[in-house]
């Protein structure tokens, strides 16, 4: 089992994105003295939700900072950028670290960045897979030329080649998000592991891996990458002596960060949207997630890992918004529930 944080960036009700960012930056570097397997950024873009518009931009910064640790996005936005441009970026991370990057990629929303960055919600609702083929294309060999509905050139060498990494891995790791039975399913046929939401509970992980592997069969997936297939599930760590205080800490801080984080998202076409209560999905997530003493969230974990067969956590420790806070909590997952996992 592998542990790992999963850094948004939140800014809090109070905060300005900029301490944002540097409780994030913070957050890498003490995952990776407190023993964690690895850090996932997310990106977002015009919200507090998340204030790192750039996942690779910031897992470049990170990987120079870090010696050890695994980085990862999660996830790079696949329908506002050029495939072929986020190719060449996890390229020159997996190169430049030695095999450290992991390139997560989603489908993100219908948001006003598709109108902002000129991709339009064509992108979003339909050229995802095209552009998911373009990029694996473009990782896994050495010049790339493309007649697709939305990418169209001559054909051009791949420079540099994640070939050239001094690793025994071929390219960067890549793992989709996953958030429907269609993405389930793309990523199977394609061989991919996937990264889970964190709110969604055991059972419903368990049945999209299920589906992951029905559909990964069909396609003539080698059995040996549908056991092996490491998928990650993304939750909430917040860790205290009792479970309540560990709960009062996030039901103080996190749904004013939701409230004013959700609200803010912008349909690209006007759209009607739901929004979450913010109360009451906190109260989800710590009832899902390992909130509570190490012992809870250990058990919690391996919980997780026997229900579903899912051998990696992404685990937001941020959720105090204190940067002090979050500090600890990652210093005690890895002194005090790490060990109790190996």
């Amino acid at each position: 089992m592998r542990v790992g944080s999963f850094v948004l960036a939140a800014q809090f009700p109070g905060q300005g994105p900029g301490e944002a960012l540097h409780r994030a930056v913070r957050s890498a570097e003490v995952s990776e003295q407190a023993g964690l397997d690895a850090v996932w950024l997310a990106e977002h873009h015009f919200v507090p939700y998340g204030t790192c518009p750039s996942a690779v931009t910031l897992a470049a910064l990170l990987l120079g900072r870090t010696r050890r640790i695994r980085v990862g996005t999660a996830v790079s936005v696949l329908p506002t950028v050029h495939p072929v441009a986020l190719g060449e970026q996890a390229a020159l991370l997996h190169v430049t670290s030695g095999g450290r990057f992991t390139l997560g990629i989603g489908r993100g929303g219908p948001w006003v960045d598709l109108e902002v960055f000129g991709t339009g919600l064509e992108a979003y609702e339909h050229g995802f897979p095209e552009s998911l083929d373009l990029l694996l294309r473009w990782l896994s060999e050495p010049a790339v030329a493309a007649s697709g509905e939305r990418f169209s050139f001559r054909e051009v060498p791949v420079v540099p080649r994640p070939s050239e990494a001094l690793t025994d891995a071929p390219g960067p790791e890549v793992v989709v998000a996953c958030t429907s039975p269609a993405s389930v399913r793309l990523a199977a046929e394609r061989g991919l592991p996937m990264l889970l939401g964190m709110h969604v509970g055991d059972e419903e992980k368990a049945e999209m891996i299920a589906l992951w592997r029905r559909c990964a069969r069909a396609a003539g997936r080698p059995a040996e990458e549908i056991t092996g297939a490491a998928h990650v599930s993304a939750g909430v760590c917040q860790l205290a002596d009792r479970r309540t205080d560990a709960t009062e800490t996030l039901l103080k801080a996190m749904p004013g960060w939701l409230r004013q984080g959700l609200a803010a998202h912008v349909t690209v076409d006007g759209r009607a949207r739901a929004m979450r209560d913010p109360h009451a999905y906190t109260e989800l997530l710590c009832g899902l997630h390992p909130v509570g003493t190490p012992r809870l969230a250990a058990d919690r974990l391996a919980a997780t890992s026997e229900r579903t067969g899912i051998s990696r956590f992404a685990l937001l420790a941020e959720g105090s918004g204190d940067l002090a806070a979050t500090e600890e909590n990652l210093r005690r997952l890895g002194a005090e529930v790490l060990p109790q996992l190996r």
